[in-house]
C-alpha cells in the first residue's frame, strides 16, 4: 500500500482505478486546494475520507511561539500493477494500419525515483504510448515516483520487464525503431526525424545504457551542449527528447 501526498496523483488514481484508492486522510477541519477536489471525487465513488490529527514537526512554531497542528493530507493507494505482458503496450495489427507515428520509452536501470517520476510526468504530458521499466537494479515504483509523476503513472501504460533486450527485439518486430541515448554519440538529436514510431531508451544516471542495450539500438543520439555545462540530468534529457520526438 502506498501513502500518496500529491493530490494530482490521487485524483488520477481515483479517475483510472477508484477501487485501488482505499482511504483519504485529511488533517484539520477541512481539505484545502486540490485536496478539496480529491475529497469530492472520492465521495462520488464511495471512497472513505476521514480526519486525522498531525502534530507539527518539533522546531517549527507559530507566531505565538507554540507548536500548532498543520494541514497534511494523504491517500492510501494500492500499487498499479502495470501491464503483465510488454506486448500489450505495442499497437495491435488493426492499429498499425494508417496509424500516426507514436513514441514509447524504455528506462534501463534508472535508480533515482525522482527521475523516474519526472519522466512519467513528462510522458503523461506528451502522450507517450507506453513505458518499459527494467525490474533489476532499478528504482522501485514507490510513493515518491507516484507523487513526482503527478498522475503520469496513471495516464501512461507501463510494464516492468526482466529482460530489456527482448523488449527491444519485440519493438522492432512491431514496427518501431529503437533510439538509444549517449553523451558520446556523434548523431545529434536535432538530426533524428520524428516521421516514424520510436522506442526511446534512457540509461542509468551514472553509467548510461548498458552495452547490450546499445548494441540493440538502431540509432544512438546525443543532446549537443550549446553552453558551458556539458551534461543534463536524465529526466531533463528525457523531457528534451520526448518533446523533440512527439
Amino acid at each position: 500500500m502506498l501513502e500518496l501526498k500529491n493530490p494530482h496523483s490521487v485524483l488520477a488514481a481515483i479517475e483510472h482505478r477508484p477501487r485501488d484508492v482505499t482511504e483519504i486522510r485529511i488533517a484539520g477541519p477541512q481539505a484545502h486546494g486540490a485536496w478539496e477536489d480529491v475529497v469530492q471525487a472520492a465521495s462520488r465513488v464511495g471512497i472513505p475520507c476521514r480526519t486525522v490529527k498531525v502534530q507539527q514537526p518539533r522546531g517549527e512554531k507559530n507566531r505565538g511561539g507554540k507548536f500548532e497542528r498543520v494541514g497534511i493530507a494523504t491517500a492510501l493507494v494500492r500499487e498499479h500493477q502495470g501491464a503483465a505482458d510488454p506486448e500489450h503496450l505495442f499497437p495491435q495489427d488493426e492499429e498499425n494500419a494508417g496509424a500516426r507515428p507514436g513514441l514509447w520509452l524504455a528506462l534501463d536501470q534508472l535508480q533515482d525515483p525522482h527521475n523516474v517520476g519526472a519522466i512519467f510526468r513528462t510522458a503523461g504530458f506528451f502522450g507517450v504510448r507506453g513505458v518499459f521499466v527494467t525490474k533489476d537494479r532499478s528504482a522501485p515504483l514507490n510513493g515518491t515516483v507516484y507523487d513526482v509523476s503527478a498522475g503520469g503513472l496513471e495516464h501512461t501504460p507501463f510494464c516492468v520487464v526482466p529482460n530489456l533486450a527482448r523488449v527491444l527485439d519485440s519493438a522492432r518486430q512491431n514496427g518501431l525503431w529503437t533510439l538509444g541515448t549517449s553523451e558520446h554519440a556523434k548523431l545529434s538529436c536535432d538530426d533524428v526525424t520524428a516521421d516514424r514510431s520510436w522506442l526511446l531508451v534512457l540509461g542509468n544516471e551514472e553509467k548510461g545504457l548498458r552495452r547490450l542495450t546499445l548494441d540493440k539500438c538502431d540509432q544512438v543520439c546525443a543532446i549537443k551542449p550549446r553552453g558551458g555545462v556539458t551534461s543534463l540530468n536524465v529526466s531533463v534529457a528525457a523531457a528534451v527528447l520526448i518533446s523533440r520526438l512527439s
